[in-house]
């Protein structure tokens, strides 16, 4: 789309002037430490083309948009047989909630929740050592991305270790449900490490071509693969939220509580916004809005 640039510099202008920016996750200490003045955004095309505004070369905590890459390395691995342990349906409640993960016995409702997260993690974590997992993790971003500059933020993951009470709850309790096969420490500590992955917007943006469905971009998964995670990134992929951006944007997403949000448009582009003050939802704000006002200016959606 020839006039997608001029598009996103309006975005990135928008977003610049808008005065309630949300409130950045101060329950993890390094994260509260960001201003909610930054923003980014970039769009990567089927025909490998890169628009970006803003600071899209900053990198950022991808927080629990990396869900969508671990879950990409479980499918590739476990195939369906990873549904025996986590579920495919949207949880109606917050991304950490205990109460819907006791009332079924263990099983998460779909793999983008915390505890959903937690049971893929320790479904690929099998054969392998944290450090070894994590690698691999790392290696699949980069190849995606075609960016070697893509590391783990050692003092996010020792925070996030720091506070990360309510997940290590999530994981005894399906311990005791037998859904979880390593020690709860372990798996949890692999899992702060993931989210703690810096990617700048534009790296996120590129990492997400596979999901884009076009002949000519990275194939890393089988395409019924990636359908089935767009999927789950429209109905899921904004925890309590996910109807309310389907409604306003009507593309999967995946946010995380770093600000960071990756956007599907099949057969069209990768998109990732980054802005870190976060709605009562645990979504970045801004960032919401800036990609709604990216489908509305270019017509981009699942829905017609």
């Amino acid at each position: 789309m020839s006039d997608l640039g001029a598009i996103l510099d309006r975005i990135g202008a928008e977003m610049a002037a808008a005065p309630d920016r949300g409130r950045v996750a101060d329950y993890i200490p390094e994260l509260a430490r960001i201003s909610d003045r930054h923003f980014a955004m970039a769009v990567c095309t089927a025909d490998g083309q890169t628009f970006i505004t803003g600071e899209a070369d900053t990198p950022f905590s991808i927080q629990s948009v990396s869900k969508v890459f671990t879950l990409a390395i479980a499918l590739g691995r476990l195939g369906d047989q990873l549904w025996t342990r986590v579920g495919r349906e949207p949880s109606g409640l917050a991304f950490n909630s205990m109460v819907q993960l006791e009332y079924e016995r263990g099983i998460p409702r779909n793999p983008f929740i915390n505890a959903g997260a937690l049971v893929v993690t320790d479904a690929i974590l099998a054969g392998h050592k944290p450090r070894e997992l994590l690698g691999e993790i790392l290696r699949f971003l980069r190849e995606a991305a075609g960016e070697d500059d893509i590391h783990i933020n050692k003092a996010v993951a020792a925070s996030e270790q720091a506070t990360g009470h309510r997940n290590l709850a999530l994981a005894h309790f399906m311990a005791a449900h037998g859904n979880l096969l390593h020690a709860p420490d372990l798996t949890c500590g692999t899992y702060f490490h993931q989210c703690a992955i810096e990617m700048s917007a534009r790296q996120l943006a590129l990492a997400g071509r596979f999901l884009i469905g076009a002949p000519d971009l990275p194939r890393m998964l089988a395409p019924g693969r990636t359908r089935r995670i767009n999927a789950l990134m429209m109905t899921c992929g904004h925890y309590d939220g996910s109807g309310e951006f389907a409604y306003r944007v009507g593309l999967p997403g995946k946010s995380g509580v770093g600000g960071g949000i990756l956007v599907i448009a099949p057969g069209r582009a990768s998109i990732a916004v980054w802005s870190p003050g976060l709605n009562a939802q645990g979504n970045s704000q801004l960032g919401t809005l800036a990609v709604e006002r990216l489908a509305r200016a270019t017509g981009w959606s699942v829905f017609g």
